[in-house]
């Protein structure tokens, strides 16, 4: 493919390294099974190991946590690879890493992040998201999932829906209303 603008020069070679090794991969291992995937309605869930070996779940986070330590770049164009072999495989990628791995990176415990993050950067373990509600869809302000502090912990009590990863997941970053504002939660299954 031409580079009329020259994009390629702009990347470090481990930007363009991380690129070339998932393209290969996209072209070798993702594309093969997407016909009989789509057509039975099945995520290939071999998928999950090699993503993890590559380690491309948790790309940006620090290697002590199970990430490679890359850069936004580079994971935008591993974003973009696995795009271009399947929309699914993309999708479990960027959640598992995105919206999951990286909240318990950024505002969870020093023993959440020990606990699940290596364990989630292996394939070990898969997170989903829950945010969107059936009747206010993705808008936190409008949600009417409530969490309220009891002895030992919390009681959580609302509804979600859409939710990429759920029926695989492991865990789930739940996000409800509290009497002090938005929370976040690691709920596992």
């Amino acid at each position: 493919m031409d580079d009329l603008l020259f994009l390629d020069e702009q990347l470090h070679d481990d930007e363009r390294m991380i690129r070339d090794t998932v393209s290969r991969f996209v072209a070798h291992d993702v594309v093969p099974l997407m016909a009989d995937a789509f057509e039975k309605a099945y995520f290939p869930m071999q998928l999950i190991q090699k993503t993890a070996e590559l380690g491309l779940l948790g790309l940006t986070l620090p290697v002590e946590y199970g990430g490679s330590g890359a850069s936004y770049v580079a994971y935008g164009l591993v974003c973009q690879e696995l795009e271009r072999g399947d929309s699914g495989l993309r999708s479990f990628v960027s959640v598992q890493s995105s919206l999951c791995m990286y909240p318990i990176f950024r505002y969870g415990t020093e023993e959440q992040k020990k606990r699940f993050l290596p364990c989630m950067a292996r394939g070990e373990l898969v997170g989903c998201f829950g945010l969107t509600e059936p009747d206010s869809g993705s808008d936190p302000g409008s949600m009417r999932t409530h969490a309220k502090k009891v002895k030992g912990g919390w009681r959580i009590s609302g509804s979600k829906m859409w939710i990429t990863n759920a029926p695989i997941a492991d865990l789930a970053i739940l996000w409800a209303k509290t009497d002090e504002g938005i929370r976040g939660f690691i709920v596992e299954k």
